[in-house]
């Protein structure tokens, strides 16, 4: 049995940006662990066919899980989805995330849903991590600095 989140944001920065903070290293390493984890990425080839693996580490405990997976589809600035899976046998499956990127005018309306997200993960927790990493997310590409 598995879980499926949905989330759904409204950000003040163009898709271009959006998208390419998923598909950058640095980026990705920046905002996407959540609130009390650091992340590092091992290897990110970003086109479809291309793979990705990164690891989060818990902070107080030291404690490190890797995950990595596929990119099934990229379309620029409107739309990635991509695989996931643990490398813990304690969280198995294969996760499946798609990010849809839409402009609107005060910025891009942006859709997540990831599907099979282990049972053994409170969807509650996969929620807030989501919350925090998409808050994190926002500081990198909504800000107007002048070059």
């Amino acid at each position: 049995m598995t879980h499926t989140i949905k989330l759904h944001r409204v950000m003040r920065a163009p898709a271009e940006r959006i998208y390419r903070a998923f598909l950058d290293a640095d980026a990705l390493a920046k905002w996407l662990p959540p609130h009390g984890f650091s992340g590092k990425v091992h290897g990110l080839d970003a086109r479809v066919g291309g793979s990705y693996r990164m690891s989060f580490t818990h902070f107080a405990s030291g404690n490190t899980h890797a995950f990595g997976g596929e990119y099934l589809e990229l379309v620029p600035n409107e739309k990635l989805i991509y695989t996931a899976s643990f490398d813990d046998p304690n969280l198995p499956g294969q996760m499946q995330t798609t990010i849809a990127l839409r402009s609107v005018f005060c910025g891009t309306e942006m859709a997540v849903v990831q599907q099979g997200v282990p049972e053994v993960i409170p969807p509650e927790a996969c929620y807030l991590g989501w919350q925090e990493s998409l808050a994190l997310l926002a500081q990198l590409v909504e800000p107007e600095i002048p070059q």
